[in-house]
């Protein structure tokens, strides 16, 4: 060969190695795949143990994937929750944000925004960040990316190679429900397990079926997205998220801190990080969700208070042996457009609550003030009525189901989450309870200062209280005895198979 020759084909085999290097310094980034549902409460899952519920998209995840089993919301309300995960910022470091029906505060970077940025194509269909208004804050679509009728259009309109972000907000298992698909779909009354909270009866199961069915159909619109990966052989470069945004709409659930306000279902799929049938026990908090994507994008990771799971999932230590817990307002139900806040710290142990203005009552006003009717911080259901017909009345050997859910809290509330999973009995009274109290109350303040919470020096703030609330609706009281006595289980039992089972007699 001639030294010309000889030289070019070096210098030829010289670029093709560096080129091969640089490609192995260089993987092609993940995409991530986002799918949350609208209020849907941890263990609601078969993976979880449930026997009633058929989630075979969540369990084919946790199999392949990481199964999560301590892992909360920011928030326990839509808005709040949606905007602390895409910005890694919790709930009261978000200004407008930090209520439900305000503003997104499009100061802050969003993961989605800075994903964009980096060259991904990014999208979303139906829910995405809200309920509440972006285009105030100068944003020209949904922050949790540009609306697309479906991931199969998103697909199709994405450039050839380029990494994505898609997120999949469906509206299940929010409320209103079709009273009796559950039921009627084969589920069965007998297999429901009521929460200690609840009057154990067959309308309130069958409003837990009808819940059960919308997490169902969630579950199934998430397999149809994944099968769309897979047809496209995008499935195993790509982040799948499957979760929750907060807890089931139900009384003493939804907009509480308590677990089925604030505990979520959450699995994570990605070859590359999490282990197949991974179980993590660890405390997960959903600010964590930002800076875990955008480090998996190896771009720098701006100020953000949550911290990446990649970590975690690669069997390093982090401090995760706690999770910090809060809401402002939820619905405008109290007179004075008046938030009810809360902040609270859970461990493997226990649940510390902190009501910073306990002569407010929890659920809001008895009577409709701004929106949703009475009590309005809990959805309208057959569940929410016969408990407020509860009133007054207590059975012995059952908890004051009233109380519990509409009742007055006091200051500070305890519980034992291992002796007492469904958090009933509070202990911040107990004299051999101080010693905890105050060990988790010294922790909470401290999360509160260090992150800038106003109410860490500023209890009874007014802050939340004054920032917009945009809607109007469901201006009148609901006709209670009236929903009731309309309330029917239709499948044929028997004797009632002409006019279905009602709910009167249960009261």
């Amino acid at each position: 060969m001639k030294p010309f020759h000889l030289l070019f084909f070096s210098l030829i085999l010289l670029l093709s190695c560096g080129k091969k290097e640089t490609e192995k310094a260089s993987p092609k980034p993940p995409n991530i795949l986002f799918l949350i549902a609208d209020d849907w409460s941890y263990p609601h899952a078969g993976v979880y143990g449930d026997r009633v519920v058929r989630t075979p998209t969540f369990d084919r995840l946790a199999k392949e994937g990481a199964l999560f089993t301590n892992a909360y919301t920011a928030s326990p309300s839509c808005s709040p929750s949606r905007a602390s995960i895409l910005l890694g910022r919790y709930p009261h470091q978000n200004e407008a944000g930090g209520n439900l029906w305000s503003e997104f505060p499009a100061q802050y970077p969003t993961y989605v925004s800075i994903l964009e940025q980096a060259g991904y194509f990014t999208g979303s269909t139906r829910k995405g960040w809200g309920p509440g208004e972006f285009l105030v804050s100068g944003l020209t679509h949904n922050p949790a990316g540009k609306q697309f009728e479906d991931f199969k259009t998103f697909l199709d309109q994405r450039p050839k190679d380029q990494p994505f972000t898609f997120w999949f907000g469906s509206s299940d298992p929010h409320r209103e429900y079709e009273t009796n698909t559950g039921i009627q779909s084969g589920m069965k009354l007998t297999d429901v397990v009521v929460p200690r909270f609840f009057p154990d009866n067959d309308c309130v199961r069958n409003d837990i079926l009808d819940y059960y069915f919308e997490i169902e159909r969630f579950d199934r619109e998430c397999g149809q997205l994944i099968s769309q990966l897979e047809a496209i052989g995008e499935l195993d470069n790509t982040i799948i998220v499957m979760t929750s945004d907060n807890g089931m709409p139900f009384p003493r659930a939804k907009a509480n801190l308590y677990d089925l306000g604030t505990r979520m279902p959450l699995v994570i799929r990605w070859p590359a990080k999490a282990k197949a049938g991974t179980v993590i026990d660890d405390f997960v908090n959903f600010v964590d969700f930002a800076p875990s994507f955008i480090e998996a994008a190896d771009l720098q990771v701006p100020d953000m208070s949550g911290q990446s799971l990649w970590a975690l999932l690669e069997g390093k230590k982090q401090d995760r042996n706690q999770v910090y817990l809060e809401r402002e307002r939820h619905a405008n139900v109290r007179k004075g457009n008046l938030s009810y806040p809360m902040r609270g710290i859970r461990n493997h142990q226990y649940l510390y609550i902190w009501n910073p203005m306990p002569e407010l009552n929890p659920a809001g006003d008895p009577r409709v003030h701004q929106s949703v009717g009475q009590y309005g911080d809990v959805d309208h259901s057959i569940t929410k009525f016969l408990i407020m017909q509860m009133e007054g009345i207590s059975k012995p050997g059952q908890p004051d189901y009233f109380a519990l859910s509409f009742g007055i809290r006091p200051e500070e509330e305890l519980y034992d989450v291992v002796k007492d999973p469904y958090q009933l009995n509070n202990l911040a009274a107990e004299p051999e309870s101080q010693a905890v109290k105050e060990q988790l109350k010294t922790q909470l303040l401290a999360w509160m200062t260090e992150t800038g919470d106003l109410r860490a020096t500023d209890p009874k703030s007014t802050y939340w209280d004054q920032l917009r609330y945009t809607p109007n609706y469901q201006m009148e009281d609901a006709p209670i005895q009236q929903r009731i006595e309309a309330y029917r289980i239709l499948p044929p039992f028997g004797k009632d198979s002409k006019e279905g089972i009602g709910c009167l007699e249960e009261l």
